[in-house]
């Protein structure tokens, strides 16, 4: 009784028990907290160099981008452009061709433009302004007037007694004016040289 009555009970000291249910859970909440924090560090991180390089490299890349697009562009409209197939000129085109006057036309403000044959399609002429060119067929209109029309529908010539001029089909403005060849020119001094025909209002 008396050691029963003397006995000291030990003092249970609460500690946490890893093996727990609720320890465990917040162990895993713990270290799920720690993953999503090194994940964000690294993104934040991978970010940061992303847009550096970015800053750094963007524009040399830009540039260099640009010529491959127009390179592109070009090889595009080339592969677009459809070969040149041309009817056999007949008779009249035949007798209107050796009326184009062929050679270099010296034109306004400096320009020139020069009429060729074509070798590759008899009836045909070969028109050229500055760096542009074209394949013309040659039309006598019921004037006279000697027309070279592009072959494609892009440009025309007129061809008069003096002077000629081009013309662009589609906006209908003139490219080049008063080119005279040189049979034009002495046509023109021609003209000059002879007297006035007279006017009917003239008579008395």
């Amino acid at each position: 009784m008396s050691n029963a009555a003397g006995a000291t009970h030990p003092t249970h000291v609460l500690t946490h028990d890893p093996f727990r249910p609720e320890v465990c859970s917040n162990m895993k909440s713990s270290a799920v907290i720690r993953r999503h924090q090194r994940i964000r560090t690294w993104a934040l991180s991978a970010g940061m160099v992303l847009g550096m390089v970015a800053a750094t490299f963007g524009p040399q890349l830009a540039h260099a981008a640009v010529p491959a697009k127009a390179s592109k562009a070009v090889i595009k409209g080339a592969a677009a452009e459809k070969p040149l197939v041309l009817a056999a000129a007949d008779d009249v085109q035949m007798q209107a061709a050796d009326r184009v006057l062929l050679g270099r036309y010296e034109c306004e403000f400096g320009r020139r433009i020069t009429v060729d044959r074509n070798d590759t399609h008899p009836g045909y002429v070969n028109l050229a302004l500055d760096r542009q060119a074209w394949v013309m067929k040659p039309v006598q209109s019921a004037t006279g007037a000697i027309r070279l029309e592009d072959v494609r529908g892009q440009a025309l010539l007129v061809q008069i007694l003096t002077k000629s001029m081009v013309l662009d089909t589609k906006s209908g403005k003139r490219l080049v004016d008063a080119c005279v060849h040189e049979v034009q020119r002495k046509a023109e001094a021609d003209l000059a040289s002879q007297p006035p025909r007279p006017s009917i209002f003239d008579a008395r």
